[in-house]
């Protein structure tokens, strides 16, 4: 049954003896929407697909870009170019897996619950292996989603830094950017954050432009030697200088620069029409892999080696300023949405099957803001202990994205096609391509994680990155 035409939930195929509806891997009229309307209730479903599109882009667009120039320089061009459109691709896909699980189960809200059903399906009925993967993926989800808050608010600290040229310390830079994340992340429904994702992707669009054009039209990198002959470092293909991890890690970056989609389930439970997330996905992805496309190859063509992380600061002094003032509003967007997806994933964990849930009673709002003042808390704290832009994209995509976005969108193809194992040669050979899509998602996660141990163990050994809760410029605007 397709997915988009599907206007109606989709009817059960589960045999009327089934010893559990979820057993079968479609929808049941036993599952019910996780934000269910009732008298007196706050009515979240009421996002239509652009509004969910945008959310989506803000969500991938903001973080990811800015690491994604720099990544190349350890790639080369056309590695690069490749790993951009490989990823891309494969993160569409998972999107879309996870997008027809969830409208088979309408109970799911994150992939946390999928896991929970897939397991249950997988292990015949075992409740104690659904619950164990449940609360595993749960961990992860958090963990990946809460890191994404520090990244944001280290992306943040680093554009005041700049703009004032370090005005002052930069952990009293983080705190007041995690106190304006979370309280904007505090908007309770997606659908009124549309103008803060808006003015957000404007302003990150326009900041990047700035720097692709200022960077394009110099006649030599702001990084490079002011006078005398460089090298640019501009290569199609990995010098001999580059190991493993440090290349595994820079195309970690690339994947990580577009593979939170595990946070686009949560918006499905707040869409009018669940049918149409596709429609959000395919319009997000197109633009994140053509944009990514673009500026990464004219970033990495014109500055070569000279390249910043993140990448807003790689035209010079003055274009840093200019950019990274025009970019907050979209920095703030970023953090926004990180606070708000991994805190109401903790405040329907604490109210699900609670009146209090869609209720506009204290307790609602007592859960609710301790779960986004919670978590932008712990992503301030984690932002202080881990001080590298790069490498905490990195570690984002493996650790946390890797099993999350790859393994279980393969897990979740299995419990929806459990007959392909055995069917003729074509669904057999499905089922031996998402076996390896599996495989690979378990070597993102473990090789990914090893390299970028590496690379950060380097990185403190060469004295790259400061240690941790530093006052100093971490803008590289302060001598």
């Amino acid at each position: 049954m397709d997915p988009e035409k599907c206007e109606k939930p989709c009817q059960s195929e589960a045999s009327p003896g089934s010893a559990s509806p979820i057993l079968a891997g479609t929808v049941t009229d036993t599952e019910t929407e996780v934000f269910g309307g009732g008298e007196g209730a706050v009515n979240f479903r009421n996002v239509g697909w652009i509004r969910a599109a945008m959310f989506m882009l803000k969500m991938t667009f903001a973080t990811g870009v800015l690491s994604l120039p720099a990544a190349l320089n350890d790639l080369g061009a056309v590695p690069g170019a490749i790993f951009i459109l490989f990823w891309g691709l494969v993160n569409t896909y998972m999107a879309v897996l996870q997008g027809e699980f969830k409208l088979r189960h309408p109970s799911l809200h994150t992939v946390a619950d999928g896991a929970e059903i897939a397991a249950l399906q997988l292990s015949g009925g075992s409740k104690k292996w659904a619950v164990f993967s449940k609360e595993v993926t749960e961990f992860l989800y958090l963990v990946s989603w809460i890191l994404c808050t520090g990244l944001s608010i280290l992306g943040l600290s680093i554009a005041l830094n700049a703009v004032t040229h370090h005005g002052t310390c930069t952990v009293l830079f983080a705190f007041v950017s995690y106190i304006v994340v979370a309280t904007i992340g505090s908007i309770r429904k997606i659908e009124k954050t549309a103008w803060v994702t808006w003015v957000g992707f404007i302003s990150i669009v326009a900041a990047i432009m700035v720097v692709l054009i200022a960077t394009a039209i110099r006649g030599r990198p702001a990084a490079a030697p002011a006078i005398g002959d460089y090298e640019l470092g501009f290569s199609a293909f990995p010098s001999s200088a580059v190991t493993f991890s440090s290349a595994w890690s820079a195309s970690l970056i690339i994947y990580a620069s577009s593979a939170n989609t595990s946070g686009y389930v949560p918006v499905i439970s707040e869409m009018r029409r669940p049918q149409h997330y596709f429609r959000s996905v395919y319009v997000t992805m197109a633009w994140i892999v053509i944009s990514y496309m673009v500026i990464g190859m004219v970033m990495y063509r014109y500055a070569g080696q000279w390249l910043a992380t993140p990448a807003l600061g790689s035209a010079g002094p003055t274009i840093k300023i200019i950019s990274y003032a025009i970019s907050i509003p979209g920095l703030i967007a970023g953090g926004m949405i990180c606070v708000h997806i991994s805190g109401k994933s903790i405040f329907v964990r604490v109210l699900r099957r609670s009146r209090h849930l869609t209720g506009n009673t204290w307790q609602h709002w007592t859960v609710w803001l301790a779960s986004t003042y919670g978590t932008g808390l712990v992503g301030w704290l984690i932002c202080e202990a881990i001080p590298f832009y790069g490498s905490l994209v990195s570690i984002i995509g493996s650790l946390g994205f890797g099993p999350l976005g790859i393994c279980l969108p393969a897990v979740m193809w299995f419990c929806m096609h459990p007959e392909y194992r055995r069917g003729d040669l074509k669904l057999q050979a499905m089922w031996w391509l998402h076996v390896a899509i599996l495989c690979m998602g378990i070597f993102v996660t473990i090789g990914g994680t090893l390299a970028n141990v590496v690379v950060i163990i380097g990185q403190f050994r060469d004295g790259s990155v400061s240690g941790p809760f530093q006052c100093a410029d971490n803008s590289n605007t302060v001598g």
